[in-house]
């Protein structure tokens, strides 16, 4: 970068911050012009665009979004709240919302709430400070106190890989009690009768848990383990389910990791998958298709979820309206090589799709 290109300064004096003058100055453009490719890319042309954020990099110049959003009210920024980042069903959603933002000129700012609710108060009055444009949730905002104070910001808000007939004000998922029912009439079908669950002790976990309990008509022997789960505690919950129920025909687990560790303890103890053990997992992540057996598993449109998501709230920030607050996007059973004998899989048709 030459002398031209950086604001003035004296040796030993106090080191004065690139302005958006500089900024407008080294692009050739008008003040004016380099506000608008900063503070709403979309309406300036690619070109003007690109020199302008070239000269960006060239002074170093940081803009103030809270201080140039006073009148527009608008920080450019969307706050997104997981439980952790660890879990890889949420990684799709994540990588797809940051994208979508992008393009329409929104950084997304991610906080972790490890399951806890009281964590989850946390975060979100944490990032209610710093006046995101929208919020979205994996999952539903639990507490009362965090779901009246997101409804007195009128801000955006969209739950995720969730549904309810009283959300905070948008949500995009499914019904885990489906997912449930659905993969408890899948082991009906294929003939077991001593089947068990290593769950998460999450919210959503647990309602498919009830999901599944329910359409099997008994209860159904449980390995509970803290969220998120590893592939630690999915071999310590098959231990504890081949310890009490030695009988054990299959085992339905509350995530592909939880699927992945019962599969690595099985083949320790010398058990075949699915001779011996059938196993199937949740959220379809990328290796349970690669895993041997791969994992019959439920798969969940994330991307969608994502994308979806960043429109709702684009369009609720330039004043267009959601044209209803609830979207099932229903859920797919997929069945592979770890609930049947022969090594092909199959994509199952839906038991539950809505639109």
């Amino acid at each position: 970068m030459n002398a031209s290109s950086r604001p003035d300064r004296t040796p030993n004096a106090p080191v004065k911050g690139a302005t958006l003058h500089d900024v407008a100055r080294v692009a050739g453009v008008s003040l004016i012009t380099a506000s608008r490719a900063l503070g709403n890319p979309a309406i300036v042309s690619a070109k003007t665009r690109e020199r302008v954020e070239q000269a960006v990099q060239a002074t170093g110049y940081i803009p103030n979004l809270l201080a140039g959003g006073l009148k527009s009210r608008r920080s450019r920024m969307v706050a997104g709240i997981v439980p952790a980042l660890s879990v890889s069903q949420f990684l799709p959603t994540v990588q797809t919302l940051t994208a979508a933002l992008h393009d329409e000129g929104y950084q997304l700012l991610l906080g972790q709430t490890f399951y806890d609710a009281e964590r989850e108060d946390e975060v979100l009055a944490a990032m209610l400070g710093r006046q995101p444009d929208g919020i979205v949730v994996m999952g539903l905002v639990r507490s009362e106190r965090s779901r009246e104070r997101l409804r007195a910001t009128g801000i955006p808000v969209v739950e995720t890989w969730d549904i309810s007939d009283r959300p905070v004000d948008m949500v995009i998922g499914f019904s885990h009690l489906k997912v449930g029912s659905a993969l408890a009439g899948y082991f009906l079908a294929r003939g077991f009768r001593h089947v068990g669950i290593a769950t998460g002790d999450d919210h959503r976990a647990m309602q498919r848990h009830a999901g599944f309990t329910a359409a099997w008509g008994r209860e159904v022997p449980t390995a509970r383990v803290p969220a998120p789960s590893t592939l630690e505690s999915g071999r310590r919950a098959l231990g504890e389910l081949l310890e009490r129920h030695p009988r054990l025909q299959a085992v339905a687990c509350s995530s592909d990791m939880l699927a992945h560790g019962v599969l690595v303890e099985a083949r320790a103890r010398g058990l075949r998958v699915p001779q011996d053990l059938a196993v199937s997992g949740f959220g379809n992540a990328e290796f349970a298709a690669h895993m041997v057996p791969s994992i019959t598993t439920v798969h969940v449109d994330g991307p969608e979820i994502g994308r979806l998501a960043a429109r709702l709230i684009v369009d609720r920030c330039r004043g267009v309206p959601a044209d209803r607050s609830s979207f099932d996007l229903g859920f797919r059973l997929i069945e592979r090589a770890s609930t049947r004998a022969d090594e092909g899989d199959a994509g199952l048709p839906p038991p539950h799709d809505a639109g």
